[in-house]
């Protein structure tokens, strides 16, 4: 399923989110969790300046609709993020039976962004949300917003890119 015209909001949000990060000191990374009827139920974003590096936005969105949507409502409910969710955070999707991702930038592109600014590679393997949970159904990146995450990663990271 290709991301819609209507889903852009929820995208443009998730930027939004991540540039509030950015602005808190923190990696500019943003999630919205909607339910079927398109409804807001919660959002995130990063709080891994706190010491966490766990303290991503998919991870919290995962443990939220564990606690409060039925099996039923997780699997018809979207994440609509900033970025394609780490390993971890595909795991924990997956694992409470949350339904469609739909991120902004891939996992390669921030990859390749972080690699051009000269930024460690992290300590966990980048790998695509299909090969961590290959039954969630997935879509992304968008290009135009992609554009926008890669300028929020650039001022976080020091860059002139």
């Amino acid at each position: 399923m290709a991301v819609k015209d209507a889903e852009l909001p929820y995208l443009r949000r998730c930027v939004e989110l991540a540039a509030r990060a950015l602005e808190a000191g923190d990696e500019p990374f943003g999630s919205v969790l909607v339910g079927a009827d398109g409804t807001v139920l919660a959002e995130d974003h990063n709080h891994v300046a706190s010491g966490d590096r766990t303290q991503h936005p998919e991870f919290a969105l995962a443990r939220w609709s564990a606690a409060h949507l039925t099996p039923d409502e997780r699997a018809a409910a979207t994440v609509y993020t900033s970025g394609e969710h780490c390993p971890m955070c595909a795991a924990a999707h997956a694992w409470v039976g949350l339904g469609r991702i739909v991120y902004v930038a891939s996992s390669r592109q921030l990859m390749a962004w972080l690699t051009e600014l000269g930024v460690p590679a992290p300590p966990v393997r980048t790998l695509s949300v299909q090969e961590i949970a290959p039954g969630v159904p997935v879509d992304g990146p968008v290009p135009g917003l992609a554009e926008e995450v890669r300028a929020l990663h650039v001022r976080f990271h020091g860059g002139q890119g």
